[in-house]
């Protein structure tokens, strides 16, 4: 009995198609690259300090004295962000004639907090939602909590989306979760406080994750198998990798924050048309049991191409089967032996660590020295190579020196940020994106790795589980930025020695370049300190003996 590649290989790899679906979807994820990442502007927190009313008639002297200075993380004395002097003392100096620093010793004279409000500097953001709801001092902590709360939307929206999906088909979640993605977007840029903002980016991150979710698998199941490798290590993130790029491009113009939602988002209305050109999962139409639905389309697909179908090409049985074949595993028996137990636990915890160096890094540029814009349209523009990269890693260099290499690169490339000079910015840079680029890499290339170490009977699901695992990095990865407001090395240092042992810990993982995929959990390669037991390839050997006698 044929499986579905091997009964629609009539189609061909590249047809008219393919090529549509291809590049409509990977349009489709375009808006998924700035969603997360637009926090960056929207969230960036300016220069501040206390307001000093206009109604206080002090002297000119003495409201420029009203602030007092603090050292900051690097030493330096700056304005403080959060007090001031009491008015009430400076007022009554003022009027006396005494004179800041001279008749008045200022270390003397009692402070207090903003009363009255905060002055933001707006050389670089007319409006954040940090100016907006004055989201500093004590309540600085909103800021990395909004980020988190965006993270925690997607970690939702990976576990529903799945099951949507697979019970009411892939392009119906599509496109719902593309306009849910518009609808609420849209609906944020008119959010009246910081909690319904954040109430609706939580739904944002759910129809973002589900969009991508949707489209990678959509891609992946109606693709023939080489242009699937293409579309989902290099097309996707390629395309991912240029909704990144646009956000800088749009900010800089744009320096509202409400406008800058707007913008960017507005132009998702364009998705509606790709209905009539994205079509249904057939291998989906199978699990379902409608074989004649699933025919259609492939002979649509035939009829496209200019290519004449077979007469019959799927078969109930061959359908009743693979829902079965589907069916017969869960996350369960990703820790259910030693074996793989051990690979299921590392993948995890390497998946976590990456998530928190990719986003910790793309949601720090605002804090780079230079201009953000510029920053951030770098930290997007490494990763082009860093995608072409891991096409070639994945090709040609064995797995675990692949994954190890890269994370080590970006740990050690953040390490090195400490012992740069203040005064080298351009260096320290330099290393920063060349730990975004290590980390992109691995990122890239790790996701292809999954799908390859664990057996047919097993691979959605765990790539399903080591998905969930970098959510719960993607929802902390913000507060490794918040310990910046601590010291100015902390996050490089937490994210550069868990990248860099991380990497060191993949060195345990099961070696899989060159190998045959595993179809059942005994064909998979053994993970070190585990029992022994035969290859695959020895596997597959015995048993074509056994049949073959």
């Amino acid at each position: 009995m044929l499986d579905y590649d091997e009964a629609t290989s009539f189609l061909g790899e590249w047809g008219c198609f393919q090529l549509q679906v291809f590049f409509f979807l990977c349009i489709t994820v375009v808006p998924n690259g700035f969603t997360a990442v637009s926090i960056v502007f929207v969230g960036d927190t300016p220069l501040h300090r206390c307001l000093v009313p206009a109604r206080v008639n002090l002297t000119a002297a003495w409201r420029n004295s009203s602030i007092p200075l603090e050292e900051d993380s690097g030493g330096e004395l700056v304005s403080s962000k959060c007090l001031r002097y009491k008015l009430d003392d400076l007022l009554s100096f003022s009027q006396r004639g005494l004179e800041p620093g001279v008749s008045v010793n200022l270390s003397q004279v009692p402070r207090e907090g903003c009363l009255d409000g905060w002055d933001y500097d707006q050389s670089i953001y007319t409006s954040t939602i940090i100016t907006e709801w004055n989201l500093v001092c004590d309540d600085s902590w909103k800021n990395p909590l909004t980020s988190s709360v965006y993270f925690c939307g997607v970690l939702a929206g990976s576990i529903i989306s799945g099951h949507l999906s697979d019970r009411y088909g892939r392009k119906i979640v599509l496109f719902v979760s593309l306009g849910a993605q518009t609808v609420f977007a849209l609906i944020l840029v008119v959010s009246p406080s910081w909690p319904v903002f954040c109430a609706l980016y939580f739904v944002l991150g759910m129809a973002t994750i589900s969009n991508d979710l949707c489209a990678f698998v959509l891609g992946t199941e109606i693709l023939g198998p080489r242009v699937r490798t293409i579309f989902s290590t290099v097309g996707v993130n390629l395309f991912l990798c240029l909704g990144y790029m646009v956000l800088p491009l749009l900010g800089y113009f744009i320096r509202d924050w409400r406008m800058l939602i707007l913008a960017l988002n507005l132009p998702g209305l364009l998705n509606v048309p790709f209905w009539w050109f994205i079509p249904e999962s057939p291998r989906w139409l199978l699990s379902q049991g409608r074989v004649e639905e699933a025919e259609a389309i492939v002979r649509d697909a035939a009829k496209r191409n200019k290519i004449e179908p077979p007469p019959v090409i799927f078969t109930p049985l061959q359908n009743r089967r693979q829902s079965e074949e589907r069916t017969s595993h869960n996350i369960c028996d990703l820790l259910r032996s030693r074996n793989i137990c051990g690979t299921s636990l590392t993948l995890w915890l390497v998946w976590n660590t990456m998530t928190i160096g990719y986003f910790g890094l793309s949601l720090n540029t605002a804090n780079l020295h230079g201009n953000a814009y510029f920053n951030c349209f770098l930290s997007a523009l490494v990763e082009l190579p860093a995608y072409a990269l891991s096409w070639v890693l994945f090709r040609w260099v064995f797995r675990r020196l692949s994954i190890f290499s890269t994370l080590s690169m970006g740990g050690l490339s953040l390490l090195f940020i400490q012992l740069i000079p203040a005064d080298l910015i351009p260096v320290a840079i330099t290393l920063e994106m060349m730990g975004k680029f290590a980390v992109s890499t691995a990122s890239s290339f790790v996701y292809a790795y999954t799908a390859e170490v664990y057996p047919t009977v097993l691979r959605n699901t765990a790539i399903g589980a080591c998905s969930m695992a970098s959510r719960l990095g993607s929802i902390i990865a913000p507060y490794f930025i918040y310990l910046r407001s601590y010291s100015v090395s902390l996050p490089y240092i937490f994210m550069g020695s868990l990248m860099t042992l991380a990497g060191l810990l993949s060195l345990l993982l099961p070696e899989t370049y060159g190998m045959p995929l595993p179809d059942t959990i005994t064909h998979m390669q053994p993970f070190p300190g585990c029992c022994q037991k035969t290859p695959y390839k020895a596997a597959h050997t015995e048993e074509d003996g056994e049949i073959s006698s």
